[in-house]
């Protein structure tokens, strides 16, 4: 598993990963000086945040394997149909989802997303347009 840091106008995002994919984009409160070349996975994701910081990028073309249960992932996966500039409710999540009775469960997936702003968690607010348990 690779690692390393980057800044970003919101903080230090810690990437973690390997070659089957991006695994963490994390929010650190301190920064960990990585010895050593980044890898190649790792450096297109810097690119591709850097990109997007820049305003240069509004979705992403990264390989991802975030850990979760099967039920995260699905959630996590819905979340990347969320286009740059657009919101969905926690309802509509679980309505797309199939079921509008696990409202609860897909919000606490959204929380425990481990790929920030790559899987747009941040895009999902409450019915009445509030940031609804965001914790980024």
């Amino acid at each position: 598993m690779d690692h390393t840091t980057m800044e970003s106008p919101i903080g230090t995002i810690r990437i973690s990963g390997d070659r089957d994919g991006i695994t963490e984009v994390t929010f650190v409160d301190e920064v960990v000086t990585e010895e050593g070349r980044i890898s190649e996975t790792l450096a297109e994701v810097v690119t591709q945040l850097k990109e997007y910081f820049s305003g240069k990028r509004t979705d992403f073309d990264l390989k991802l394997n975030p850990n979760g249960t099967k039920f995260q992932k699905k959630v996590w996966k819905s979340l990347q149909n969320v286009k740059f500039g657009k919101t969905r409710t926690y309802l509509e999540v679980a309505n797309e989802l199939g079921d509008s009775k696990v409202i609860r469960a897909s919000a606490s997936a959204n929380g425990k997303n481990p790929i920030a702003i790559i899987i747009p968690c941040h895009r999902i607010i409450g019915s009445d347009g509030s940031l609804t348990g965001y914790a980024g």
